[in-house]
């Protein structure tokens, strides 16, 4: 059977390379994604699922969700849901490719940005659009329910949940697994990387406003400066993870923005900072945000803020994405699936990461449905290879110069996501 599906794969690569290379050059921002879900609606459609648009509810009413539901039944048996991703990144392609994109467009702020696939989305799309072709073609072999989903706003951690909030698992038959892929930036085409139990982080955005009292710099002794404030609080949020989270709990605290003041001798009345938190457990994450608040009001209080005047500390629950945990039962089970169906040599294990994304929506609450997410190569064995001989760095994720190796890529994608498939709903 291995050696049948990867015939199959090879049959079908070059009309999923012209598939990958139109996603590829017109990528859509988060919230924006019309003509890439109805591609994949009409191509979906086409291949026998029973498909639905607009599954989504965001709480600000302005923007549309386009995310679909494709779902094709086969029998009675489990119910297998995979998920790709729809969006792309405010990013200028500089890749110089033939099919690069040339996509810009007018952001939410009004900015004129460069689009730009460069997490991945389209191999991700792609191989799920491979997958469904295989698997309507292989009926025979498998019994159940199959749900494919396209999910929208990912990169800014909205749609998964929105799509639970209408009503995935109700609406449409409830998953007994969800597996998805995601590209990875630094691991050879061809080959595919697992991690059992978590693999992605928690992530937060935290704003604080330190407000003081502003004054002509000469005179600092009559304000109460938001500027030296803040700057204590930056120093002292360091040594939460340093020396209030154990050693053994990962835990991330970045401040990625501090602005304040408009010129030399204003001392100014108010500063902002914006923070990234990131963390595995939910009793972890509970006490990082905890620690932030205490810390940036304990520092106000010690330079004699009043405290009717003590920071503002907001936690961004709207774009909150939880960790992702991958079942470790599943976890075995697919990576025992990989391995006959890649070879051994090509399954490897990798370390958890701290970034995120919106996947771990899918197992809460309480881990209740098995998920596994894994990572797909895209690195071709000739950059892999001056990578390792010149110590040059890869490409990252997000980066402009983000180029995956498209043929090798796709066919492992689809053939690994294809496997696990059959393996999970065998009849």
């Amino acid at each position: 059977m291995a050696q049948d599906l990867k015939d199959m794969v090879e049959r079908e690569l070059e009309p999923l390379l012209e598939t990958y290379r139109h996603l590829h050059t017109h990528p859509e921002l988060s919230y924006y994604e019309k003509e890439t879900a109805a591609f994949l609606t009409e191509r979906l459609t086409e291949l026998g699922y029973e498909v639905t648009q607009g599954v989504g509810r965001y709480p600000d009413p302005e923007h549309v969700s386009y995310g679909l539901v494709a779902v094709m039944r086969n029998g009675n048996g489990p119910t297998v849901l995979v998920r790709t991703d729809l969006d792309a990144l405010p990013v200028e392609e500089m890749t110089g490719l033939p099919y690069a994109s040339s996509v810009r467009t007018t952001d939410k702020t009004g900015a004129d940005v460069g689009v730009m696939h460069a997490c991945g989305h389209d191999i991700h799309m792609t191989s799920l659009l491979g997958t469904a072709t295989l698997l309507s073609k292989l009926k025979n072999d498998w019994s159940g329910t199959l749900v494919m989903i396209g999910q929208p706003a990912e990169e800014v951690g909205a749609g998964a949940k929105a799509m639970l909030e209408d009503g995935l698992y109700t609406r449409f038959p409830r998953p007994d697994y969800v597996l998805a892929l995601h590209s990875h930036a630094s691991l050879e085409a061809g080959k595919v990387g697992h991690r059992s139990g978590y693999a992605l982080a928690n992530v937060d955005s935290v704003d604080i406003t330190v407000r003081g009292a502003g004054g002509h710099g000469a005179w600092p002794q009559t304000t109460k400066d938001p500027i030296v404030i803040a700057a204590r609080i930056v120093v002292a949020l360091q040594t939460i993870v340093s020396r209030e989270i154990s050693p053994f709990d990962p835990a991330v605290v970045t401040v990625g923005s501090i602005h304040g003041g408009s010129k030399h001798n204003i001392i100014p009345d108010e500063v902002h900072l914006q923070l990234t938190v990131r963390s595995y457990k939910q009793e972890v994450r509970q006490h990082l945000l905890d620690a932030i608040k205490r810390i940036s009001e304990g520092v106000a209080l010690s330079a004699g803020v009043p405290e009717d005047k003590l920071p503002i500390v907001e936690v961004d629950e709207e774009n909150y994405t939880p960790a992702t945990y991958n079942d470790p039962d599943l976890t075995t089970r697919v990576v025992q699936v990989f391995e006959s169906a890649v070879g051994l040599e090509n399954v490897v294990e990798v370390d958890p990461v701290m970034g995120g994304e919106d996947f771990g929506q899918y197992s809460l609450p309480d881990r209740k449905i098995p998920i596994f997410l894994f990572w797909l190569g895209t690195v071709s064995a000739e950059r892999a290879e001056a990578a390792r001989t010149t110590g040059a760095a890869l490409p990252s994720l997000h980066s402009s110069q983000f180029a995956p190796a498209p043929e090798r890529t796709i066919a492992t994608g689809v053939l690994a996501t294809t496997s696990a498939v059959l393996d999970l709903m065998k009849r």
